[in-house]
């Protein structure tokens, strides 16, 4: 992430950096609102200009990841894919490249504890992001017979909590936690198994 230094005008998106910043480094909740301000070159008193307080300015990260995360989501889902099998697995393997990428972002989103019902622009960037694997999910479900497909919300959360899953395992470099499968594997092995139980995959393939 390129860092965006504090000008004229720019302080929410300071800000928001600085606070990314000392979540990679802290957590979400090892840093105060004060040294989210020094990280971004300002006076404390400057951050409630747009801020409430720590968790407004978490949930405000957080709607530029789930942003970025849904643009990503979308790209590889339409990107000239030449089946839905092969952009059901696009939109996997870009959620790993987007925890790698934007471990910040990631963090405010997924482990900060902060609802994305904070705020109604919040909820409505992260139910586009999310929808994206739920549209993939329900293109490729079209080939399960009608009485035996699972709803497209339920096919979606089981392939996203796989993927979170790896992430939180595996793709994250966490201390005594390492397997000898690349993550991407790891996740294109998981969900093969589950689409093989769907009857979406020969048992060979």
């Amino acid at each position: 992430m390129t860092k965006r230094g504090y000008h004229h005008g720019n302080l929410r998106a300071a800000l928001i950096d600085g606070c990314l910043r000392l979540i990679e480094i802290r957590g979400p909740t090892g840093f105060t609102l004060s040294e989210a301000a020094r990280e971004a070159g300002v006076t404390p008193a400057a951050v409630y200009r747009h801020f409430a307080g720590r968790e407004d300015l978490i949930a405000a990260a957080a709607q530029e990841g789930y942003a970025i995360f849904a643009d990503l989501m979308d790209h590889a889902f339409a990107d000239g894919q030449p089946s839905a099998l092969a952009a059901f697995g696009a939109t996997g393997r870009a959620y790993l490249a987007f925890a790698r990428r934007y471990p910040g972002h990631y963090i405010a989103m997924f482990e900060s504890g902060v609802s994305i019902n904070h705020s109604p622009e919040l909820h409505a960037v992260a139910t586009r992001a999310m929808g994206v694997l739920e549209k993939a999910a329900a293109a490729l479900s079209q080939h399960i017979p009608a009485d035996k497909r699972p709803p497209a919300q339920m096919f979606s959360a089981h392939v996203w909590a796989m993927s979170h899953g790896v992430v939180e395992l595996f793709a994250r470099g966490n201390p005594g936690r390492t397997s000898p499968f690349p993550p991407d594997d790891l996740l294109e092995t998981g969900i093969g198994i589950y689409l093989r139980g769907l009857g979406l995959l020969d048992p060979d393939t």
